[in-house]
């Protein structure tokens, strides 16, 4: 009876004996999994690496949104200002204009280029040939390593009002010209199919590896059922690549207020005449760098595509998890 009733109160009397215990347990299994996993950890480190340095290592600098930044003085050394540079960015209705823009492209390339790049997907799936297979998703993938500066000189050889392809081409059907630099209400359409055909085969690719990797004994049962291609796709293809589309789009739309730089940029060739339709923060950023060297108006307004953006995707997530919560990312 002595040691029954001193046993509870010798395990009551030594806590940091058990939560010491508890540690080294959680340490060694922590251990355990590294060796496990080594290999993995090891190829993932050029990417943690990437991560770190360009996405972490820098987050101090948000600092220079609440500062009146001069070189001389430093970042710590410039006088703090508050809102005042958003109060600046926000003032006019340019600040407006370039976020409905901006929304309003990404939201149209992120719609075409699921659906497109989707489209492509399947239609590869469908190359029974081998070298067929490769040559086809070796063109529609090669236009994604392109620069912008080079897809811009393409689209001017296109559209250049005096000698352009198109323009040319009208003169053969007996039409009108039409100076494209200065049309703002066609562009929105010419940057779709721009951003759709150099960006549509990459996530083409990735679909069909989702594809590639669908057990065959999914097709042969629905072909023993007498469920045509187009049933396949339907009821076998889509719903098992769901998942991923899905992740696909909560990232596209995480960065729906970053605009692609080099496409605005060189593609429309910064013309002035284009900005009503074309011009988006990070082309405004960037000219109000160029022009007043306002670093603090560029840093508040690179906050403010961060912060939004994360409540976006934070927000999509939810609302994907209220759906169906096995198909959010979180």
């Amino acid at each position: 009876m002595i040691q029954l009733t001193n046993a509870p109160q010798k395990e009551k009397a030594n806590p940091a004996a058990r939560k010491v215990s508890d540690l080294s347990g959680r340490l060694s299994r922590v251990l355990r999994d590294l060796r496990k996993n080594s290999a993995f950890i090891f190829m993932s480190l050029p990417g943690i690496l990437l991560v770190l340095v360009f996405s972490y290592l820098p987050m101090p600098g948000i600092i220079i949104a609440f500062k009146n930044f001069k070189a001389n003085l430093g970042l710590w050394d410039s006088a703090w200002v508050g809102f005042k540079n958003f109060q600046f960015l926000f003032a006019t209705d340019i600040a407006w204009r370039i976020t409905i823009n901006t929304v309003f492209l990404n939201t149209i390339f992120i719609i075409t280029s699921i659906v497109g790049s989707l489209c492509l997907a399947l239609l590869l799936n469908e190359v029974r040939i081998k070298f067929l297979a490769r040559f086809y998703q070796s063109a529609v993938f090669f236009p994604y390593f392109i620069s912008w500066v080079i897809v811009g000189l393409f689209g001017y050889a296109l559209l250049n009002y005096d000698n352009g392809l198109l323009n040319m081409t009208l003169d053969k059907l007996g039409l009108d010209r039409i100076d494209w630099y200065k049309s703002p209400t066609l562009w929105p359409a010419i940057l779709t199919i721009t951003n759709l055909w150099k960006g549509a085969g990459y996530w083409s690719i990735v679909y069909l590896a989702a594809m590639m990797g669908i057990s065959p004994e999914y097709y042969e049962a629905a072909e023993l059922d007498g469920a045509s291609r187009w049933k396949q796709i339907i009821r076998i293809t889509l719903p098992l690549i769901t998942p991923l589309i899905i992740i696909n789009f909560l990232l596209s739309v995480g960065r729906i207020f970053f605009a692609d730089f080099g496409m605005f940029y060189y593609v429309t060739r910064d013309s002035k005449l284009l900005y009503p339709t074309t011009d988006v923060i990070d082309t405004y950023v960037f000219r109000a760098l160029r022009q007043l060297g306002d670093f603090g108006m560029a840093g508040a307004a690179g906050l403010y595509q961060s912060v939004v953006g994360f409540l976006t995707i934070m927000i999509a997530n939810w609302v994907v998890k209220r759906i169906d919560p096995e198909k959010s990312i979180f």
